[in-house]
């Protein structure tokens, strides 16, 4: 699976589970500990608005904080909609994997940027459907290609508030489980 094929799949899995959330979910618990779900969908909310940005290369410094604060309003789900169309156009307009962007940690290429992006998305499908009662399992490929993407890269992320230490897991453990595991989830 390439990197746009990928990104769509785990934005489809996110997007998912947002329309599952119940009128009465918003103040539930996630397993990102200092979250609840509206906490976590506004993660991912400000995720997407900042990628169109980055991806047209703006610096930190330019994008500035404009996107800090509430960004969800009154309609959290339809500020997921915008947002995710926005960057969904970002990440199709030609060329945008083969650029740098700047990130917090400096300067890289817009491809592992957006391996980073799909991570993210597909791990807090993951959290959110914990957090709601909702399916947990997420597509099989785009489970094995993050784990073959990933796995090299674990180690280089501990310590920089990524994601927690990778956990210990069973050896018959199935990809998915292996995956969240290296990510800090069990």
């Amino acid at each position: 699976m390439q990197l746009l094929a990928a990104h769509r799949t785990a934005m489809a899995e996110f997007d998912a589970r947002v329309r599952r959330i119940g009128a009465t979910q918003w103040g539930n618990p996630t397993p990102c500990t200092e979250w609840d779900v509206r906490d976590l969908l506004g993660h991912l909310v400000r995720e997407q608005l900042w990628a169109p940005w980055l991806l047209d290369g703006a610096t930190l410094d330019e994008v500035g904080d404009r996107f800090d604060g509430d960004v969800l309003g009154d309609d959290p789900v339809g500020a997921w909609e915008r947002a995710a169309a926005a960057a969904r156009r970002a990440w199709d307009a030609p060329g945008a994997t083969s650029g740098e962007v700047h990130v917090t940690g400096g300067v890289i290429p817009a491809e592992d940027y957006g391996w980073q992006m799909t991570t993210d998305l597909a791990v807090h499908a993951w959290d959110l459907a914990r957090s709601i009662g909702a399916d947990e399992r997420l597509d099989p490929g785009l489970v094995a290609e993050l784990h073959v993407v990933l796995a090299p890269q674990v180690s280089a992320w501990q310590g920089l508030g990524i994601f927690a230490a990778p956990r210990e897991v069973p050896a018959d453990a199935d990809e998915q489980t292996r995956l969240l595991a290296l990510l800090g989830r069990s």
